[in-house]
């Protein structure tokens, strides 16, 4: 495919601005075909006007159209085949079989949210008919439904160059729920996002949905600040560091309007090894963790950057284990230049720490990095807030506490997480059941006996957890849930027939799942 390197708003290209950039080659740093052109804060802005003029039409459009139009939007990637992995492998040096994966999981994602929006119950409508009758106060009729927020702005993740960026969980939960989309995408892969942008386009003009449902502008900083400014823009989606998610927050809540920012920020997905399981499987657990660890060259959200775990000879021989499997794993190239930096100061402060000791680090080739594991103990992690942040990459860092009471207190002084994880066995119970009882205000999944690096995509799944894992723990980033950062409620109160839509009618012609007084039915109301 012939890559242009324009802003897309809408069904048009544009290309004002005279500032531009090219893809590099994350293995070998070397320039890859075609300049990208930073987009014009004027560009911008007519990608906002665009999607605002669109989302009237947008959100009318039936249920049943914008699944097919997500369908169309799957099937157009898959239509992409190789050229669109061998792009997104060059840009990223992410493995042809893993970005096979994650196209694979943007394509089924578009596809669960199209059964969604079928299916109708999202709506989550709620009536409760007149009652002129009651005493001492008539009751009005009342009907209340989720309606789409407007626009979104959505910025292109790192790590994931699919499932998180142009066509990803973002993207594909908004359009579902009748939500015009402006993406910003990725400077690290640029081609690759023009790739899915020009899917996703001519499935709109398939499916003839109103122009400027989506567009995709690139750039750097500013130009995701004029986004996120924009007065059109009702609500935003990311994916990536605290401290960019932050900024973006700051932008959105002093706007004259503000706007909620649904950030994931990232986290340190505290592994809680306790003695039982250590007893019965402790070789395993190593193993397993430094699987983890190492696995994408530690650059997921979920990455396990912290093992804690109760001094005793098992403990000690789990460490050793976790610390030779880590120093085998192959070394990796990182996703860019930067994250690899980035890696290499996190562990550095790590490895000239005072109180942390050094169990393994392997031999840094000059386009990769090897996996390390560190150690500390549980008064020096808990006095030092050092410890405790975020390494982005192959790391991880076992605590050592003394006893239960330690472990405990760790748990209770860790900050919000996506995860946490329990690995118990034989005489863990009473204290599995308190380290429960602890994280679930912590984190926004609970794992038993696993490892969690891996987000099933499904109806159930939560993504999220408690500042500064995310924004807004209310929601989550991942399964069909996710449609409901991007809706609002709306009541009618005594509303004649011919203004309410098919979703609230008496006759329930949709035949969707409805609450009337109080009850769950199919039935009229």
């Amino acid at each position: 495919m012939l890559l242009i390197g324009s802003q897309f708003i809408g069904s048009a290209t544009s290309r004002l601005g005279v500032e531009a950039f090219s893809a590099l080659n994350a293995a070998t740093g070397e320039a890859l075909p075609t300049d990208f052109f930073v987009a014009t804060k004027e560009e911008v802005d007519a990608a906002c006007d665009s999607a605002q003029q669109a989302f009237s039409a947008f959100k009318s459009t039936s249920n049943e159209a914008r699944a097919h139009f997500l369908e169309l939007i799957a099937d157009g990637i898959e239509a992409l085949g190789d050229v669109l992995i061998e792009r997104c492998s060059a840009e990223t040096a992410l493995p042809t079989i893993r970005l096979e994966g994650e196209r694979g999981r943007t394509c089924n994602q578009l596809r669960i949210f199209a059964k969604v929006i079928r299916e109708g119950s999202w709506r989550d409508v709620r009536i409760e008919p007149a009652l002129p009758e009651r005493e001492p106060i008539p009751r009005p009729d009342l009907r209340r439904m989720l309606v789409p927020l407007g626009p979104v702005a959505v910025f292109g993740a790192s790590n994931f160059p699919l499932a998180f960026s142009v066509a990803g969980g973002d993207t594909a939960s908004a359009l579902a729920v009748g939500c015009p989309v402006v993406v910003k995408a990725h400077p690290a892969h640029p081609g690759t996002s023009e790739m899915v942008a020009r899917a996703i386009i001519k499935a709109a003009v398939c499916a003839g949905m109103p122009d400027g449902v989506f567009s995709m502008v690139h750039g750097h900083i500013e130009t995701g600040e004029w986004l996120v400014q924009n007065q059109f823009i009702q609500a935003v989606g990311f994916t990536g560091s605290q401290h960019a998610g932050r900024a973006l927050c700051n932008l959105a809540a002093k706007r004259p309007s503000p706007i909620p920012v649904f950030a994931e920020m990232g986290s340190v997905n505290p592994v809680f090894i306790l003695p039982g399981a250590l007893a019965e499987r402790g070789e395993s657990l190593a193993e397993g963790l430094a699987g983890s660890v190492c696995m994408g060259v530690g650059q997921f959200c979920t990455n396990p950057g912290l093992a804690v775990a109760i001094r005793s000879d098992e403990q000690q021989a789990f460490v050793n284990r976790l610390a030779e499997s880590v120093a085998l794993a192959t070394p990796g190239t990182m996703l860019t230049r930067g994250i690899k930096s980035s890696y290499q100061a996190g562990s550095g402060r790590l490895k000239s720490h005072p109180a942390v000791y050094t169990e393994s680090e392997g031999n840094e080739l000059e386009t990769s990095v090897s996996g390390c594991v560190f150690s500390t103990d549980a008064n020096s992690f808990l006095a030092d807030e050092v410890l405790s942040a975020e390494v982005f990459g192959p790391s991880t860092l076992v605590v050592n506490c003394n006893s239960v009471e330690e472990m405990c207190e760790v748990a209770a002084n860790i900050e919000g997480q996506l995860t946490a994880t329990i690995h118990h066995g034989p005489g863990d119970d009473a204290l599995t059941k308190r380290l429960t009882e602890c994280l679930l205000g912590k984190v926004g999944r609970v794992l038993y006996n696993g490892f969690p690096t891996g987000v099933e995509v499904g109806h159930a799944m939560q993504h999220g957890g408690p500042y500064p894992a995310s924004s807004d723990s209310r929601f989550t980033s991942v399964g069909s849930a996710a449609i409901f950062r991007w809706l609002r409620p709306v009541c009618y109160q005594n509303a004649p027939e011919d203004v309410l839509p098919p979703e609230l009618l008496k006759s329930n012609p949709l035949g969707i799942m409805r609450q009337i007084n109080g009850e769950r039915t199919t039935g009229e109301g």
